[in-house]
């Protein structure tokens, strides 16, 4: 233990304690509004409906507390509980490679916190969305969801990881800047092919049929100038019954996607609401300014880790006797977290920005009062909370709480 070992410890400490407290807020809000469905929803919102959006982000909240504690527990013990350090010792006395024991070291830390994490996403999926009527998934789906994805994240993440380490050993003291490149253009790649190749894995995507809504949507495509390689319906009743839209990839690679659940709740005015909304995104440049953001992290992130590899107290801090890239790059992973909390309000100030500016995109490309609807009816289908701690929100909300964000679109 060192100075840093300290400066960690009270970091965590801070950050941990301001999560829960803005947590233990955000239930006791919840539970003091349980009784009444707010002024603005009266007339829309059911009071059984509210109660049970209440009663969904309380167990929610409970779990996510729960959870909580065993991520601060594990990352104590990987750290300065010696777990990390005696996780790279063995693989580097089986391994003649460094580069293999890295990788091998890393591989094994990921697949015990993917294992660690089973049990709270378990209940999450068959207790709690099961008790509330969200959930659709079986045992065996479930079990092949999280097979594929940690097939899928050794089959694309450790090639990736295995290049980084290769760059950091070989190109010298500018390896960080090759490795934000590679990165970057590796984020490019999964998002131009997420569409068609990775998405498909998991869920089937219908064409959507020749009708009155294909040919609304294709006219509100048409007024905002937005090419895709088609319009899909997505089986995401087959895990759950929440309902969403979006539209996905890059260049001439981009599709559009609905829920068949949401397609079963909204009208087609209201769906074309939504989409329009969607849409904003993209016309508005927000997932460009994302990107951008983004990339300005990434490449600010790499800067301090290519400063942190050099110093023998970073790792010694956080229980590694011996330093080693791999090393170095896990344990970054890990900790920055915890020093980058407070920058969480910022990220999401704008990211409700421009959920404020999509909104307006859709009140003057579709009808405001169909987007309000739609809203209304997604807030209640999908037992979302109308009435959230404002300083919980500030902190973890993407988008405005409900009713700032319908009294905006009433305005319009």
């Amino acid at each position: 233990m060192n100075s840093f070992t300290l400066i960690f410890l009270l970091a965590l400490a801070l950050s941990s304690t301001v999560q829960f407290w803005l947590a233990r807020r955000q239930g006791t809000h919840v539970a003091q509004h349980r009784s009444a469905v707010p002024e603005a929803f009266k007339d829309r919102v059911s009071l059984a409906a509210h109660q049970k959006a209440a009663d969904y982000t309380i167990a929610k909240g409970k779990l996510g507390r729960i959870d909580g504690i065993i991520g601060i527990v594990v990352l104590l013990l990987l750290t300065i509980g010696g777990g990390i350090n005696a996780t790279f010792t063995f693989w580097v006395g089986h391994l003649d490679s460094p580069i293999l024991a890295g990788i091998a070291a890393v591989a094994s830390i990921f697949l015990f916190m993917t294992l660690i994490d089973i049990p709270t996403s378990w209940y999450q999926t068959f207790v709690i969305e099961e008790q509330y009527g969200f959930n659709k998934s079986t045992v065996k789906q479930y079990i092949k969801d999280h097979v594929m994805q940690l097939g899928l994240g050794t089959l694309i993440g450790l090639p990736i990881f295995a290049l980084i380490l290769w760059v950091m050993d070989s190109v010298g003291s500018s390896w960080w800047l090759w490795a934000w490149a590679i990165i970057m253009g590796f984020s490019l790649l999964m998002s131009w092919l997420f569409p068609t190749v990775i998405a498909p894995l998991f869920n089937k995507f219908t064409p959507m049929q020749e009708g009155s809504l294909k040919d609304r949507i294709q006219g509100l495509l048409a007024r905002c100038g937005f090419n895709s390689q088609g319009i899909f319906i997505m089986d995401g009743s087959k895990r759950s019954g929440h309902g969403n839209a979006y539209f996905t990839g890059l260049g001439n690679n981009k599709r559009i996607v609905f829920f068949d659940t949401l397609i079963n709740s909204l009208d087609e005015e209201e769906l074309e609401a939504v989409l329009a909304h969607e849409l904003g995104h993209f016309k508005r440049k927000h997932v460009i300014k994302m990107l951008v953001a983004t990339s300005v992290m990434s490449l600010i992130s790499l800067a301090v880790l290519g400063w942190l590899i050099n110093e023998t107290w970073f790792y010694k801090g956080l229980g590694v006797e011996q330093p080693s890239h791999a090393a170095a790059l896990l344990l970054f992973m890990l900790v920055s977290p915890v020093f980058t909390f407070f920058m969480q309000p910022i990220s999401a100030y704008f990211q409700r920005k421009f959920e404020f500016e999509a909104d307006d995109f859709a009140a003057n490309n579709a009808k405001a009062t169909k987007m309000i609807s739609g809203l209304v009816k997604l807030y209640e289908e999908n037992a979302s909370t109308l009435t959230p701690d404002p300083l919980y929100s500030a902190f973890h909300y993407s988008h405005p709480p409900a009713a700032i964000r319908i009294a905006h679109l009433e305005a319009k």
